[in-house]
């Protein structure tokens, strides 16, 4: 297994900048977020570090042999959007931007996007996997073709108000993977693996690295700390972060030597990376340079 973060903490740094951050700090990949340029809707969305509308095969080499000099690799081209978003007019932008990420991912020989599936947070589960029968097959189709994975991360995206009710992504749980594999029977799709979500969602998240091991194409480091006292008060209808908050690896509830041991019982030798979104670690770029080392440092007991 390789060792690395997703780009999108560093918002603000340039595509050199960040770089050099991972390349100081010891990191062997990157997610490298890929939002459109300039268009943030929410938090640790809308950073670019590498413009994939403009990509060509030049600057794809460029790119490329930016990271052979720092001798890092790229995991994966990240972008995560509502592709089932109600509103027509962002669900196409949505799809459009992401084909293009799948486009560049080809083009620079990473072959891996990470992503959501989507939600219409009004309709029920049922109602969602009929809009992923009609959305996802051209997608699934597009990745075929240029032999690019897309792994979905099993983020519900339901943690406060504007996301309420249903949450913005539907592959969240492994019963609804089943359904969603079963639409899309593609060896092209797979899953973007973070046990944090099933902490708060009360579920276990060693089981189905083992019923899915062949689906796992990427793997997250996040943690969740729940607050039982909030909860006691709240209780799980409330809106998540009534009752929990991410934190750094080591710093919440996930069990990461059993985590990590279940990747390696199933075999499991791809990219891991690091994501951050600790507000405690929020503020100035010293912390967040604090964040990835103090992060890399615990989570490096268990992977090297």
């Amino acid at each position: 297994m390789k060792l690395g973060f997703i780009s999108s903490i560093l918002d603000g740094w340039s595509f050199d900048e960040m770089l050099d951050v991972a390349d100081s700090l010891g990191f062997e990949c990157i997610e490298v977020a890929c939002w459109p340029q300039g268009k943030a809707e929410r938090r640790y969305a809308g950073v670019s570090h590498i413009d994939v509308s403009g990509m060509t095969e030049k600057k794809a080499a460029d790119i490329l042999e930016k990271f052979r000099q720092k001798n890092i690799e790229i995991s994966s081209l990240a972008f995560y959007p509502n592709t089932m978003d109600p509103e027509p007019e962002k669900r196409k932008a949505n799809i459009d931007h992401l084909m293009k990420v799948i486009d560049a991912s080809a083009m620079l020989g990473v072959n891996m996007v990470t992503t959501f599936i989507g939600r219409d947070q009004s309709k029920s589960v049922e109602e969602n996997l009929q809009l992923v029968k009609e959305i996802w097959p051209d997608i699934i189709r597009h990745a075929e073709e240029k032999k690019v994975r897309i792994a979905i991360e099993n983020c519900p995206m339901l943690f406060g108000e504007d996301q309420w009710p249903g949450g913005q992504n539907l592959m969240t749980t492994p019963e609804i993977w089943k359904r969603v594999f079963e639409i899309l029977p593609s060896d092209y799709l797979g899953i973007n693996y973070d046990p944090s979500h099933f902490v708060w969602q009360m579920m276990d998240y060693i089981q189905p690295l083992y019923e899915f091991k062949d689906k796992i194409f990427h793997v997250h480091y996040k943690d969740i700390k729940l607050y039982p006292e909030k909860l006691k008060r709240v209780g799980t209808m409330a809106y998540p972060l009534d009752y929990m908050s991410p934190k750094l690896p080591g710093l919440g509830d996930v069990d990461w030597g059993k985590y990590v041991s279940a990747l390696t019982d199933i075999g499991y030798d791809g990219y891991t990376c690091i994501e951050i979104e600790d507000k405690a670690f929020e503020g100035s770029r010293e912390k967040v340079i604090d964040s990835l080392r103090l992060a890399k440092k615990y989570i490096g007991q268990f992977v090297v």
